[in-house]
């Protein structure tokens, strides 16, 4: 899933707040600084994504046979690919 940086940074925004809100933790670090780190985080773990979702797509494009997009074998396929990626980068 592809989010507008507009996107990223208000959930950036609700991530720091939230954070700076709890009182099960205290930060050394003023708002603005949890928010920047959160939006990085969060940029990473899209383009990781982003990687994990092109891998399963060639996986699928590599049969012999051709499966189109949208079908049922290519849902399971999808699943199953993107777990696996998943699995193995340990995430």
């Amino acid at each position: 899933m592809r989010l507008s940086r507009d996107k990223v940074n208000k959930l950036a925004h609700v991530i720091a707040d939230t954070l700076a809100d709890t009182d099960q933790a205290e930060f050394l670090e003023d708002r603005n600084t949890l928010r920047q780190e959160a939006r990085r985080i969060l940029e990473q773990l899209f383009v990781e994504e982003t990687r994990i979702d092109g891998a399963a797509r060639q996986k699928i494009l590599s049969q012999q046979r051709i499966i189109p997009e949208g079908s049922q074998e290519w849902d399971i396929l999808y699943r199953k690919y993107y777990n696996d990626e998943v699995k193995r980068l340990g995430v």
